[in-house]
């Protein structure tokens, strides 16, 4: 007797926004990881320029205007970009995926402290940063070399102009209006973007699907193959439904 038939999912079409870097660079693992019926693309944002959410939107709607149907991933700083995508785009964005994000500052702290939220202090806090990575790993590090390239290719006046636009964000009215079905991806783990964030929007929109995977703030870098799991659950459902 001939087993059945399984039917291959349908090819579908993710758009992935990238956080402060916006760059590519963190995204490679979970492009890696995703099956073959997914076709990413990402949108990278410009080094230099405005980046408010709204300048960043007319970017994104630009880059997708020749693109079919598709479903949007927000990371960290674009999730709240991800949601306005689809109230701008509402026939075409199919369902929002806004990983380990948030709709309002993910720290009450963050908000008390945007005054420092500029190029010499975060050029000071990058510098910081790079001591652990230069010390406790080797130059073949992946996730080294790959921290080293967001350094090079994006500047801190930029990642500062970036922090700012997040402090002053409030997009629960977006989510909670949003038309699409809402998938919340976090790690468990995630101190920069802690579980009261997953709180908050369930709270403002009791249907949004919550996934949680092992990982802290970098979980889709660290743990590709749950993510790339999570999502593509969330795409096939969202099709049948």
């Amino acid at each position: 007797m001939q087993a059945p038939l399984i039917r291959a999912p349908t090819p579908t079409l993710l758009v992935l926004l990238p956080g402060l870097d916006g760059t590519d660079v963190f995204f490679r693992p979970l492009l890696a990881a995703l099956p073959a019926w997914v076709t990413p693309r990402v949108v990278c944002f410009p080094p230099t320029g405005a980046n408010e959410y709204s300048d960043l939107l007319r970017i994104v709607r630009e880059a997708l205007s020749d693109l079919p149907a598709c479903y949007v991933l927000g990371s960290s700083f674009s999730g709240p970009l991800a949601l306005m995508l689809a109230a701008a785009e509402p026939d075409k964005v199919r369902g929002v995926i806004l990983s380990v994000s948030f709709v309002r500052p993910p720290r009450p702290l963050y908000a008390r402290l945007k005054f420092a939220s500029v190029a010499p202090v975060i050029w000071a806090i990058r510098a910081c940063r790079r001591i652990p990575v230069w010390l406790f790993s080797g130059p073949t590090d992946q996730l080294r070399r790959d921290k080293s390239e967001t350094w090079r290719r994006v500047s801190a006046r930029t990642v500062a102009a970036r922090i700012r636009a997040l402090l002053d964000v409030d997009a629960r009215g977006v989510l909670r209006d949003c038309p699409q079905p809402v998938l919340c991806l976090a790690g468990r783990r995630d101190g920069i973007v802690p579980p009261r964030n997953v709180r908050e929007i369930t709270s403002v929109r009791p249907s949004v699907q919550v996934r949680l995977i092992n990982g802290r703030h970098f979980a889709m870098y660290t743990n590709p193959t749950a993510a790339a799991a999570a999502i593509a659950e969330f795409l096939t459902r969202g099709k049948s439904s």
